[in-house]
């Protein structure tokens, strides 16, 4: 197609052999790769060379060095990771870098870490300038730099001989002793092959001779050439026809990557000759060989340094520049290229003029466009299929079809036929505006016309029939496309598989996939995110974890849609801690996160309740430069409200308005129905008129809202007249509606007039939902009438509706409250059987009653014998002694306990503050041969730690270790605050160095453990010296959560710890 695709990064940025020739700050690696002067694209470290001009030297292995006379050829050290948006930060402490800089007069080869490393080369000439950057290498202040008169500074390339020694050296003490101080989690060292003495020479030698492409020798000695060894050898080779030879002989060699200063090199020389044919030829194979933008400039910047050689553009290197730029989107580039080329000797050809059309348009940029294309006609020239086909797509990316199909017109009539990338173009603009059929029929008129549809023409189709649910439609259209013999590619083959997974076909599309596999086409990310998503919809988070990992291992491209999905997926699950260890992947390597990715981990903390840190991602949201949108807004202003937090959520609907984004429906009603709950009628009432004023109209749920309110309130006659001027508005009442009233009524005790409008709904074709019955259930028991309640259970059974935990524990609590007590474990059996799980509410209802019956048989025996009832006086053992009852009355009624009925209770029990009875149940549990699951666990570990039980809470917390259950954070948090409250500092801090290494994200265990754990109790000493842990770890923080810990810090006015805060947060 007209269209220029991407590339991926180049074969010699991969293998890191190109990576010494990058701009000077490029990354290198510190793997196994260490000494191939190499480095990988994704790694974060990064190599420098500091002079110091200061004092003599004397190193081991009798060097002999005077910084003076600048003979010392510098020292080397490796940095740890650091993301691009943060500022460096070196894996060497202040203080330890202060200790080293008195001490300078040691051999820096002895310092016990990778941080300095020596190096013997005479590179001196390499220094280019004194620092003057605020971006310091070094994790200590400017003035200690100064003070130690290291004032020199580059960034260059590991050399092979500098190589050799960095092994040497290492190999003195082994790997092991360096691994604490790696940027890399699996530093090591393996074995380093010395390059063959005097490889270079030896290579020269056998090109002076004659057919040397046959010398059996040079095919011995070539597979060990580095693009180094090549570059050496195009400079110093006595003949350039044959140095030219050589490097074309090379060139095609399968083992060798071509690098971007071999190119340098060849063109040194052909330049130096003045042989500018030859030069402008290996200056196209130099821009065709450039994979990412940043080989393109430099490739640029050695061109405009060569400029003033006689060395001009050709025809030829101008069009081929131009299409590499337009491969990698640099359109501003490009446009001065062409200006560069239209007012310099050069004629523009129709290549060049296509070429810088389809740029433009692929960009949308029609009417540019269509300036070149006045230069068309300017020359002479006439435009092409090609020229064309750019027009429509640029008008296509608008998204104006008219003009594209004015241009389709408009060729056909100059006699210049579409081809079939012209109609692929017009058919891919077509769906996109959601004109399949009109699409579908393009395809045909092509195949009139004798022109044959691509793969990529039935792709669009295909795809755009699976978004509208049209999967049979898509499937006939792929049978079609095989019968003209066109072959489904990956995107085909995903498209149907996505659509098949949404239409609910899951066998079918996984046979698809794995015929794909049998037909020896690779999935890309966009199939495994297809099949992430549709796992994941599906409620199979396992199998699309599963994909997830395969991808990981496999180092397959993950982008950020992939880690969207598993994010969304975790916090579905209620584990917002691992979706933050990926978000935490994506703050260090990359790709960033976008809003959806925030959004997601919001409402991930909000279904937990834990709104401080929706509220911190929010402003570390905000801080990373991603604006929230209205959806953001919109889930936190309803969390908070369904939290009672209606300050906070009052703040941030403000906040929203003042940022230009107007709230929605969701917004306002969220704010109305929280304003409700709470009994604040009138505010509610206030902003549902604000909102009618402001233009955004109410909804049905905000009716609903208000009713609900008016309704508990009592004041029916307003509920009723906001449900008659809802339906002036042209809005129905629905089972919400109707319910909301039946709600307040049954509340008020007037459970006759519900049933009267329960009645009235379902002649307005309105039935009732579980939530009706269940209010009404409870209003007949508030009122006694617990048999009749029964008989309402089993009318909505009748009615195909499964009754829940509510409606059930309400029918249990009226029987109970009527002393039926027997009739109500009948319930709860019926209830079980239905495969309807009790909540703790529901067991209270229960234990309420034998509650009750304990208490009255104790009367009864005191009444008997008029003498104290033998019963303990210790209350703790009474309330045991009820539970041991209702365990025996379940297994009684058929329902013997189970891990989970175990769970509900120590789990409601710890949550009351009754630890001791929880201890006790967990006890009865293992004895009945039930073994406590993590919820119990952690429920009791955390009841424990609030009553500085400690010993208790840390036996419990090895037997989680035991037994593989991994501790949360929150069960740290717990842990660690109670150390710390009964001076247990050190362990604490043991804890903490241990939960360190569970690589979760470290501004995620500031906020919880430091600011909402330590910090709220006032354990400010504690935090601090967990805060230095971090450091010493290298535990990169945002510099957000510096802010949240200064605040903080200042609140419990601790000056002397916010100053140093404050000077980290400057740092950062």
């Amino acid at each position: 197609m007209h269209g220029l695709s991407r590339s991926s990064l180049s074969g010699f940025l991969q293998t890191g052999d190109g990576a010494r020739y990058r701009n000077a700050a490029a990354p290198i690696s510190c793997s196994s790769r260490l000494f191939d002067s190499v480095g990988e694209s994704e790694s974060r470290s990064r190599w420098y060379s500091v002079l110091s001009a200061r004092r003599s030297h004397v190193i081991k292995y009798s060097t002999q060095v005077n910084l003076k006379d600048t003979s010392f050829p510098g020292n080397r050290y490796e940095s740890t990771e650091s993301t691009a948006a943060a500022p460096y930060v070196s894996a060497l402490p202040a203080e330890k870098f202060e200790f080293y800089k008195r001490n300078f007069d040691k051999d820096l080869d002895s310092l016990p870490s990778s941080c300095f490393i020596t190096e013997f080369l005479q590179y001196l000439s390499f220094v280019k300038s004194v620092v003057a950057s605020t971006n310091l290498p070094l994790n200590v202040p400017r003035e200690i730099l100064a003070e130690s008169q290291i004032v020199q500074i580059m960034r260059k390339p590991i050399k092979t001989s500098s190589s050799i020694h960095l092994r040497n050296l290492l190999s003195q003490s082994g790997s092991h002793h360096f691994r604490g101080f790696s940027s890399k989690p699996n530093f090591s060292f393996t074995p380093f092959e010395d390059p063959p003495p005097n490889l270079v020479s030896k290579i020269c030698n056998i090109l002076s001779g004659p057919q040397w492409e046959k010398n059996p020798q040079l095919k011995t000695l070539s597979p060990k050439l580095k693009p180094y060894h090549v570059s050496k050898i195009l400079e110093i080779h006595n003949n350039t026809d044959s140095a030219l030879r050589f490097f074309y002989w090379v060139s095609n060699r399968h083992f060798y990557v071509r690098d971007m200063s071999c190119f340098i090199s060849m063109l040194n020389r052909l330049v130096q000759d003045r042989q500018f044919a030859k030069a402008d030829h290996v200056r196209i194979l130099m821009i065709k060989a450039c994979q990412n933008e940043d080989d393109l400039k430099r490739a640029m910047s050695y061109f405009n340094e060569i400029s003033g050689t006689g060395f001009e553009f050709t025809l030829y290197s101008f069009n081929t520049l131009l299409i590499q730029l337009g491969k990698f989107d640099m359109v501003f580039v490009a446009q001065d290229v062409y200006y560069k080329m239209l007012n310099s000797r050069i004629r523009p050809s129709l290549l060049t003029f296509n070429t810088m059309i389809n740029i433009l348009c692929k960009k949308g940029k029609v009417q540019e466009a269509e300036l070149v294309l006045s230069k068309v006609f300017q020359y002479d020239m006439c435009p092409d299929v090609f020229t064309y086909t750019s027009l429509i797509l640029g008008h296509c990316r608008n998204g104006n079809l008219s003009a594209a199909f004015g241009v389709f017109d408009r060729m056909v009539m100059k006699g210049c036929d579409p081809n079939s990338v012209t109609y692929s173009t017009l058919i891919n603009g077509l769906c996109n505006d959601g004109r399949v059929d009109e699409a579908l029929d393009m395809i045909e008129a092509m195949i009139e016309k004798g022109i044959e549809p691509t793969v990529y023409t039935y792709t669009v189709p295909i795809t755009s029939l699976c978004e509208a649910q049209r999967v049979n439609d898509a499937i006939e259209l792929a049978g079609s496309m095989r019968k003209r013999g066109c072959i489904l590619n990956v995107h085909t083959h995903t498209a149907l598989i996505s659509g098949l997974f949404r239409a609910g076909k899951h066998e079918i599309a996984i046979g698809i996939y794995h015929k794909m596999l049998r037909n020896g086409l690779v999935p890309s990310t966009v199939t495994f995110n297809a099949l992430i998503n549709e796992f994941c919809a599906g409620g199979r988070f396992g199998v699309a974890l599963k994909i997830f990992y395969w991808m990981e291992g496999h180092r397959m491209a993950l982008n950020v849609q992939t880690y969207n999905e598993i994010i969304k997926g975790f916090c579905l699950l209620g584990d917002v801690q691992k979706a933050m260890v990926l978000f935490n992947k994506m703050l260090k390597a990359g790709p960033p996160p976008t809003v959806v990715t925030y959004n997601t981990l919001i409402n991930g903390y909000l279904k937990l309740g834990n709104t401080n840190n929706s509220i911190r991602l929010l402003e570390l949201m905000k801080e990373s430069g991603c604006e929230p949108d209205e959806w953001t807004y919109s889930k936190l202003i309803s969390g908070f409200c369904e939290g009672g937090k209606l300050d906070l959520a009052s703040s941030l609907f403000h906040e929203m308005e003042k940022r230009g984004i107007s709230p929605n429906q969701v917004c306002y009603t969220a704010m109305i129905s929280g304003y409700c709950t709470v009994g604040k009628l009138d505010i509610a009432l206030t902003l549902f008129e604000k909102m009618e004023e402001s233009g955004c109209h109410p909804s049905v749920e905000t009716y609903n809202a208000i009713v609900s309110g008016l309704s508990k309130d009592n004041r029916f006659s307003e509920a009723e007249k906001t449900c008659i001027k809802m339906a002036e508005q042209g809005l129905q009442p629905n089972v919400i509606t109707y319910t909301s009233l039946i709600d307040g009524l049954c509340r008020n005790g007037r459970t006759e007039l519900a049933f009267k409008i329960s009645h009235e709904m379902e002649k307005r074709n309105c039935s009732p939902n579980l939530y009706t019955y269940s209010l009404l259930i409870y209003g007949l028991c508030l009122e006694g009438k617990a048999d009749d309640a029964e008989g309402l259970l089993e009318e909505m059974e009748r009615k195909g509706l499964v009754p829940d935990e509510v409606t059930y524990t309400s029918l249990m609590d009226g029987f109970v409250m009527h002393g039926k007590l027997d009739h109500a474990f009948l319930l709860l059996r019926r209830m079980i059987n239905m495969g309807c799980k009790p909540n703790y509410r529901t067991l209270c209802v229960l234990l309420k009653g034998l509650q009750r019956e304990y208490k009255l048989l104790t009367e009864k025996a005191v009444a008997q014998h008029e003498a104290v009832y033998n019963c303990s006086s210790d209350e703790r053992y009474t309330n045991f002694e009820v539970l041991c009852n209702f365990l025996t009355r379940l297994s009684e009624n058929g329902c013997d306990p189970t891990v989970d009925t175990y769970s509900t209770l120590v789990t409601g029990l710890c949550r009351e503050g009754r630890s001791w009875e929880a201890s006790q149940l967990m006890e009865n549990m293992k004895e009945r041969g039930l073994c406590p699951n993590q919820e119990i666990y952690d429920s009791m570990l955390v009841a424990h730690c609030k009553n500085l039980e400690l010993d208790h809470a840390l036996k419990i917390f090895n037997k989680m270790t035991i037994r593989v259950l991994e501790p949360r954070l929150s069960i740290y948090k717990a842990l660690i605050c109670a150390l710390c409250s009964a001076s247990r500092v050190e362990e604490a801090q043991s804890f903490f160095k241990s939960m360190l290494e569970k690589g979760w994200n470290n501004d995620e265990i500031v906020w919880t453990v430091l600011v909402d754990g330590l910090l709220k109790e006032g354990q400010v000493d504690p935090c601090m010296k967990l805060l230095h842990i971090m450091e010493a770890r290298n535990c990169i923080l945002n510099s957000y959560t510096y802010l949240i810990l200064a605040r903080e810090l200042s609140k419990l006015d601790k000056s002397i710890e916010t100053s140093e805060i404050s000077d980290k947060l400057k740092r950062t």
